[in-house]
């Protein structure tokens, strides 16, 4: 009966939402009298678990399970789920989650609620609340079924330390068939990923072009952050497509959004309207992203940027 969290990993490295889920899901637990179970694929040392509450892990070690197969991935889940009686299943609202869960749901024959981004205020009924509207308000769902399936927000909940043994046991399940065969994947290296970070910089066609990228990157190494881009930026091939944010991109749901000459289209908008903090910085004062945005600088990025990446240098030498 206890509550399964799947923990993403990349490389045999635990992502930084598997241990945001794990959290989530201790205290989903704690509020059902229960013990957490985590369902990890080739991750060799799972003990960091533990630290975020897990009692129990499930290590499921195959080589055709290297590259991410949404329906393989499912069918381990719900196997795990099944041999553990667990009425409430959590995942993250990243990529990979968010083609896997209906896969799940289906196997489970589970309610299925996304965008989750707070513990449940009630778990009989069960009842959660989510973001709705692109994240413009916000819906209390409850989940009737007997087995309920939870993908929560990414930066919602926060990693929580609350430690457990994290006892490991070996889960060998069947494997479908994969339907999909991924033939190769390309990823950058050496960056903080849009997907990972807690503060991403983002720069729009106010930057003129491709050339002046170079402070973006530098204000984004200095706060350790994921450099981003508006739609047209993409298209003009000023950057890559892999770093487009918005509707039409990548959802972005940092803790710390930087705006740098993004005017703030609504698809735009809507992709990141889930940060808990956006700052803009455009020299016109009536760029829609103002009204949206936490913090504004009307002025000349070129003027304005420098001298904050120059104060943040600062503050962090006397650190």
């Amino acid at each position: 009966m206890s509550v399964l969290v799947y923990t993403e990993s990349e490389q045999g490295t635990f992502k930084k939402v598997a241990l945001e889920v794990a959290s989530y899901a201790k205290a989903v637990a704690n509020q059902m009298g229960t013990t957490v179970t985590a369902v990890t694929i080739n991750v060799e040392d799972t003990s960091v678990l533990g630290t975020y509450g897990v009692d129990k892990v499930l290590k499921v070690s195959d080589s055709q399970l290297e590259k991410f197969n949404a329906n393989a991935y499912a069918s381990i889940i719900a196997q795990a789920a099944q041999k553990e009686g667990s009425q409430v299943v959590i995942v993250s609202s990243s990529a990979d989650s968010k083609y896997l869960a209906p896969l799940l749901a289906v196997d489970l024959n589970a309610g299925y609620a996304s965008n989750v981004v707070e513990a449940p205020t009630s778990t009989a009924p069960f009842t959660v609340k989510r973001t709705a509207f692109t994240n413009k308000a916000f819906n209390m769902t409850t989940i009737n079924t007997d087995v309920k399936l939870v993908a929560l927000s990414k930066n919602a909940f926060g990693l929580v330390e609350n430690s457990a043994a994290a006892a490991a046991e070996d889960f060998t399940p069947s494997i479908p068939e994969f339907g999909v065969n991924v033939q190769s994947v390309d990823k950058v290296t050496g960056k903080v990923t849009i997907a990972d970070a807690e503060i991403v910089v983002s720069g729009g066609r106010g930057l003129k072009g491709p050339e002046n990228w170079g402070m973006v990157e530098e204000l984004a190494d200095v706060l350790g952050a994921a450099t981003a881009c508006s739609k047209p930026v993409s298209d003009l091939g000023w950057r890559p497509h892999s770093e487009h944010v918005g509707q039409t991109g990548k959802p972005v749901a940092a803790n710390l959004y930087i705006a740098i000459g993004i005017s703030g289209a609504i698809q735009h908008l809507a992709g990141i309207n889930a940060s808990k903090v956006k700052v803009v910085i455009n020299t016109d004062p009536e760029a829609p992203f103002f009204k949206a945005a936490d913090y504004g600088i009307v002025g000349d990025a070129f003027e304005v940027v420098p001298k904050l990446i120059e104060k943040l240098k600062t503050f962090k030498a006397q650190q």
